[in-house]
């Protein structure tokens, strides 16, 4: 996965203010969290899927607790994705979006 710093559209169609969390360390994620808010960004959504659920979570709250003391957990949605895997199988892989929002 890769990390969505712009305002605008990305080149995938992706709207700017969001952050996908991958295999990086945690304040690297929280940097883009950042920058969008100081860009003028009114709410940052952070989207993970599988074993980066938690590190999404640490996300919100690293960029909640020390950088951005202003910000709330506006919204909180979970689910779960179909995906297909290498050999065809299909297997469902969780997913998580938190939005932060000044």
């Amino acid at each position: 996965m890769q990390e969505q710093y712009e305002t605008g559209e990305s080149n995938s169609g992706m709207p700017g203010n969001v952050v996908l969390i991958g295999k990086k360390p945690p304040m690297n994620y929280v940097l883009a969290v950042v920058t969008q808010f100081n860009n003028g960004v009114k709410s940052v959504k952070i989207r993970a899927r599988g074993n980066s659920i938690s590190r999404a979570v640490d996300v919100a709250e690293i960029s909640r607790n020390r950088f951005i003391t202003d910000a709330t957990v506006d919204t909180i949605a979970i689910g779960s994705e179909e995906i297909a895997n290498e050999d065809g199988t299909k297997s469902k892989v969780s997913s998580i979006e938190i939005t932060l929002a000044r």
